[in-house]
């Protein structure tokens, strides 16, 4: 079960001390392909933080001759919310293991649950994967329902899946948005490695000796590698991604206890820090993220209206 997990003397004695940079929110950008790809706002001082957004334009008319009536008209606006919640864990650990351990576990730590942070983070936006339930709907199931979805085909298929009319990256523009960059599962680069025009030519590398350069209608590509991408439910998504916004409530923040109980889900202590001799390190973050997804002249609807689209298996 996930609440008796430990840190055992054997896991740790073959350790080897490594560089750990003390930025821990700096990694954590930076290992979150959504974080480093989206805008992220000002922290929030608050759980909850409101955004008014444009849902309906005014509309202008010609007036009939010198002394036609004019007529009126009207602007809305609607709240959309983005809502912190909290992504945590424990790290517990015998004060005697810790003490004959020749290496600092806790400097050890801290980067890699930064990057587990991201992959969590990055898992419940892109596929839904244990998305609290105040979340907007994640990017993959939002791309389907606005129809911004296309199946993946076999051979050169695949150049116009993404590029051609009725593509993934046409169907992105006709809601009214500019992709500015695409994510991908890693195994989408032999896809494109292989991608040959009707003449037998490559299109994406020039020889075996020179570089791919993944770019899709001169937008950069990504491949995150921190283990949130599915590619089972999809193999890209692009869009544009500044209108992903996200922001912190509490940026990621560790803590050490040496006294107090560990329970699972019925209650029951799993671990008594204090009677069996043990500290635990105690990780913290609460974000949120929203698409607000305005009303625009080209796609006024919103429902058929996102700035993301997928090519799914």
């Amino acid at each position: 079960m996930p609440y008796s997990n430990i840190i055992s003397r054997s896991e740790a004695g073959a350790l080897i001390p490594e560089e750990v940079s003390a930025e821990v929110i700096q990694n954590i950008t930076e290992d979150s392909i959504v974080m480093r790809l989206g805008k992220r706002l000002a922290n929030m001082s608050r759980a909850q933080f409101r955004m008014p957004v444009l849902s309906l334009f005014p509309f202008g008319y010609f007036v009939d001759g010198d002394i036609g009536l004019k007529k009126t008209t009207e602007i809305n606006w609607t709240n959309k919310y983005i809502d912190a919640e909290e992504i945590a864990v424990f790290i517990p650990i015998s004060k005697a293991v810790l003490s004959d351990v020749d290496y600092d576990i806790w400097g050890a730590a801290k980067p890699l649950l930064s990057e587990e942070f991201g992959r969590v983070f990055d898992a419940a936006v892109l596929f839904g994967d244990n998305a609290p339930a105040s979340w907007p709907t994640d990017i993959l199931a939002a791309s389907v329902a606005a129809g911004n979805d296309v199946t993946l085909g076999a051979g050169t298929a695949l150049y116009e899946d993404i590029m051609d009319v009725g593509g993934v990256i046409a169907q992105v523009e006709a809601d009214g948005y500019f992709h500015d960059g695409a994510a991908a599962g890693v195994s989408m680069r032999a896809r494109l490695r292989g991608l040959r025009d009707a003449d037998g030519q490559l299109l994406f590398t020039k020889s075996m000796q020179e570089g791919s350069r993944y770019d899709l209608d001169g937008q950069p590509m990504h491949f995150p590698r921190n283990g949130c991408w599915d590619v089972a439910q999809a193999h890209m998504i692009l869009g544009e991604w500044s209108k992903l916004v996200w922001s912190l409530r509490q940026d990621m923040t560790f803590e050490i206890f040496d006294q107090g109980i560990i329970q699972d889900a019925t209650g029951a202590t799993v671990y008594n820090l204090m009677q069996q001799d043990m500290v635990a390190l105690r990780a913290v973050m609460r974000i949120g993220w929203q698409v607000p997804n305005p009303i625009n002249r080209l796609q006024e609807t919103e429902a058929d209206r996102y700035p993301f689209g997928v090519l799914i298996p």
